[in-house]
This record gives structure tokens, C-alpha cells and sequence, in this order.
């Protein structure tokens, strides 16, 4: 399994993802009045509200992606430059992006909590990655971007608040 994936698959641990997944939209209601837009969690890295951006972006992006999966056999997903994608949101609200991700991720687990066990082990190339992958774990992956972006967030939050 390629590093990266691995790595935020590890943060959901043995946690039911679509459990994580619905819990995303009320932690990030909780720590959105905490959020200082452009801060970042440390130098160089994104701000909150690229984080926000990036979470509704990703959303949009990977519920394309589990309805291609499921519509076609063989399915070769189109990989997305999220830095380049991230260039354009500095003038976006966060507020904006946050009921874009909610309503995005609301959409995406109507469809998920649907799905069979044999939906679930329809599988896509990943052509960056190289790998074969399933829709289970896409979205044992999605959770645990959420958690790994949640964490960030949080930093952010705290270092707000100390001023």
C-alpha cells in the first residue's frame, strides 16, 4: 500500500469509518468560531481556511469518485493537484466552505450507507499511486483525512485562543 495512504488509513485505527465520517460536520461546527482564517497550523503550511476549502473540495472530488467506481467496471480515477486546486482560496469564506463540505458530506453518506458488501469491494486504478484500490478503502481513507485535517485544525484553534 503506498506511504501516504497508509499513514491517514492508520489514524482511523479500528474505528467505524462511516461512524467518523458522519461525526466530521459537528467537530468542525464546533471549532469553526475558534478558527482564525489565515492562520496555519505551522509555517508553511495551509491555513484554516484552505483546510476548510481543501475538505470541501475533497469531498466534492472523492463523492465523484465512489459514483464512478460504482457506475463503471474498471474504473481509472482522475487524480486532482490539490496545491494548485488550494491556489484559489484566499478570498473564499470559510463559513461557505464548511456548508459546502456539510451538505457535500450528508450527500455522499446517504449514498454510502446504502452500499452492499460487494459495492464496497468494487475497485478503481489509481493511476498516481499505482495500485488497484476499493471503494472500502476510499472511504476507510476519507475518514481518516478527515481526522488527519481535524487535527490541524484543532492546533489552530488552540493557538487562537491563546491569542
Amino acid at each position: 500500500m503506498n506511504p501516504y495512504l497508509a499513514r491517514i488509513i492508520a489514524l482511523l485505527g479500528k474505528d467505524d469509518p462511516l461512524a467518523s465520517l458522519a461525526a466530521t460536520p459537528q467537530r468542525l461546527e464546533e471549532l469553526l468560531p475558534r478558527l482564525e482564517p489565515d492562520r496555519s497550523y505551522a509555517p508553511g503550511k495551509w491555513t484554516a481556511r484552505e483546510i476548510l476549502c481543501h475538505l470541501a473540495d475533497t469531498e466534492l472530488a472523492m463523492g465523484f469518485r465512489f459514483r464512478q467506481i460504482l457506475a463503471q467496471d474498471n474504473h481509472t480515477v482522475q487524480p486532482f493537484d490539490q496545491d494548485a486546486w488550494a491556489a484559489r482560496y484566499g478570498g473564499l469564506p470559510m463559513r461557505l466552505a464548511f456548508e459546502t463540505f456539510e451538505a457535500l458530506r450528508a450527500w455522499n453518506l446517504a449514498l454510502l450507507r446504502g452500499l452492499s458488501e460487494e459495492d464496497l469491494e468494487r475497485t478503481c486504478y489509481h493511476p498516481e499511486r499505482e495500485e488497484w484500490e476499493s471503494l472500502r478503502l476510499l472511504v476507510r481513507f476519507l475518514a481518516g483525512h478527515d481526522l488527519n485535517h481535524l487535527g490541524q485544525l484543532e492546533v489552530i484553534a488552540s493557538q487562537s485562543a491563546r491569542g
